[in-house]
Order: C-alpha cells, then sequence, then structure tokens
C-alpha cells in the first residue's frame, strides 16, 4: 500500500470514528486509489456494510483490489465475521485501528492485512453479527457442510421481520423446502418470537451429532440456531422452542452425509 493511500484511509478513519469507515482499493489505469464508500450498517459502530451502490461505482471507475474499514477503539485484529466476509469477498483485506486518546484526539493506530485461507466459522459458538452470522447463515452453513447442499446466499436488512418482510416463507418454497408434519434430522424448524412472521428458525438435530464438528458431545433431539445477539448453540428441542414453531420444512434432496468413522 502507498503512502496516499494510507494516509487517504487514515484520514476518512479518523473523519468517521465512532462509526466503522470503509472502502476500497481500486487499481485504475496505472494508478491504484483509495475510494471511501458509505457504512450503511443498522450498527455503525459495530460492525460495516458497504453500500452496494457504492461497490458499483468503485467497479466503473477500474478493478476491485481489496477491501479496507476501521475498527474504532479496538485493535486491528480481524474478528470472525471479518474472517469470514473476507473468504466471501475473494479479496485481501485491510483493517486500520483508530482512538480516541484521553486528549480527545482521534488518532489512527495499526494497520492489519488478511486474504484468504479457505476459513469457516464453527457451527456451535459463532459470533452473531446480522446478515453474516445469525440464524439463517447457520442454516445455510449445514446444509452446505454436512447435508452437501448449497442453498445460496441471500440478502436481507436487520429487522426484516418488522418492516414489512417474511424471508423465510418466501423463500423456503423456491429453494427446494416442502412443509412436513414432524422433524427428521436436518429439517428446518420455522419459529415466531415476539414476530409478526415467521422470524426465527433452526436445524433438527435428531441424534445431536455434527459430522462436521466431531468433538462436540452428541445432544440428541436438540436444534441448531444461533439466537439474536447469542452465540450460535444446540438447545434441546421441546418446551418454548415447541410452543414458538410454526412448521417444519424438508429439503427435497436431504440426504445426510455418512457419518465419517
Amino acid at each position: 500500500m502507498n503512502k496516499a493511500n494510507r494516509a487517504a484511509i487514515e484520514a476518512h478513519a479518523i473523519d468517521e470514528y465512532p462509526r466503522e469507515a470503509c472502502g476500497l482499493l481500486v487499481r485504475v489505469g496505472r494508478k491504484e486509489i483509495y475510494v471511501p464508500c458509505r457504512n450503511i450498517a443498522s450498527t455503525p459502530n459495530e460492525h460495516f456494510r458497504l453500500a452496494p451502490e457504492d461497490y458499483a461505482a468503485a467497479e466503473d471507475r477500474g478493478d476491485i483490489f481489496a477491501v479496507v474499514h476501521s475498527h474504532p477503539d479496538y485493535p486491528a485484529t480481524p474478528s470472525e465475521a471479518d474472517r469470514v466476509c473476507c473468504e466471501a469477498s475473494g479479496l485481501p483485506w485491510h483493517i486500520l485501528e483508530v482512538r480516541k486518546g484521553d486528549d480527545g484526539v482521534v488518532r489512527a493506530g495499526n494497520l492489519m492485512s488478511f486474504a484468504p485461507v479457505g476459513y469457516q466459522a464453527p457451527l456451535i459458538g459463532r459470533n452473531f453479527v446480522h446478515g453474516v452470522h445469525d440464524c439463517l447463515s447457520i442454516i445455510l452453513d449445514f446444509y452446505r457442510r454436512e447435508m452437501g447442499i448449497d442453498l445460496g446466499s441471500y440478502e436481507r436488512e436487520d429487522g426484516w421481520w418488522d418492516k414489512g418482510g417474511n424471508l423465510y416463507l418466501e423463500n423456503l418454497p423456491a429453494a427446494g423446502f416442502e412443509k412436513v408434519s414432524a422433524p427428521q434430522h436436518g429439517d428446518i424448524v420455522l419459529m415466531q418470537i415476539r414476530s409478526p412472521v415467521p422470524n426465527h428458525a433452526g436445524i433438527y438435530l435428531a441424534d445431536g451429532v455434527l459430522r462436521s464438528e466431531p468433538e462436540h458431545y452428541p445432544a440428541p433431539g436438540s436444534i441448531l440456531h444461533h439466537l439474536y445477539n447469542r452465540d450460535s448453540k444446540r438447545d434441546v428441542y421441546g418446551g418454548y422452542w415447541s410452543e414458538v414453531t410454526v412448521g417444519y420444512w424438508r429439503h427435497r434432496d436431504a440426504k445426510p452425509l455418512l457419518k465419517q468413522p
């Protein structure tokens, strides 16, 4: 990274503090430039979501070769969500630390760089970041790793359930799911929690075992799910979870992969 781009990134991050700044490094002919972008995350002091229109505009200018964002009052070490999103982007990432000192002045600190290496977040114990690690993400990752089924990806806005959205019922049939009367291993358990529409879902684990994470103890009759602002986990299915359940959904190609000996 050249000095001009480093200075531009630092100035942008300081200007955006305490929000996370985000931007892109772009090659325009023989020149490399930093393009500041808007952070449209619902919690911009903790996360960033780069405006799609800004990304498209940067693509029109040249070849995007890196993603940049800041960590206000936090080390430049990538979070679990940063690592997952870096993998999804297929691009190197740079994180700049910015902090406000005791004198009230915001200053740039360390810059850390990393690149895609095939990282996958664990199914159990991952941190919550809506749109990256949430109840839909755990389902998509489970089906890809445990069932060998790629369900694609889905854009969603935080709080969609209170804004006229119906994410699950609008997409389950088209994704190859049909409603069933009782759950078997790998089925989606659809739930409705203080919402006008079904807004939470988990995976029913008949034997409570994850083939891709054999280090965990078996938890038969449990659900794997990711509650809002909590780490993903398994809970015994019954009681409250059965009370808020509104249906079970099974994929037409659902055939769990054989467990490894």
